[in-house]
């Protein structure tokens, strides 16, 4: 394999990557999440699925392609998972003005 086609790899890699982050930000939904993580700066499934008003299911499928995308961290403290925002991923991707829809802070 030479450095061109890995390369081209690499490139094609970045492309599919920067597509599935870019779809996870493309539902009103998920924007309104992150909205809500970043407010709290941490929130488990429970204190979401209140705020929120989505059942656990619905919210747990948002969550998996938000973390999947890479825009949030997940921490396990015994049997809770708390989310955050995974702020140097969100300020490499998006430009200053949808990151301050989601979080006012940028």
């Amino acid at each position: 394999m030479n450095v061109r086609s890995v390369s081209a790899e690499t490139e094609k890699d970045a492309f599919e990557n920067l597509a599935l982050q870019y779809k996870a930000l493309a539902d009103p939904k998920r924007l309104e999440i992150l909205n809500t993580i970043c407010r709290k700066n941490s929130a488990c499934v429970c204190d979401l699925t209140e705020v929120l008003d989505l059942p656990q299911s619905k919210l747990s499928y948002h969550l998996k392609i938000l973390l999947n995308a890479r825009l949030l961290n997940k921490e396990t403290k015994g049997t809770w998972s708390f989310y955050s925002i995974n702020q140097k991923e969100m300020n490499r991707l998006i430009s200053n003005q949808i990151c301050n829809v989601i979080t006012p802070s940028c």
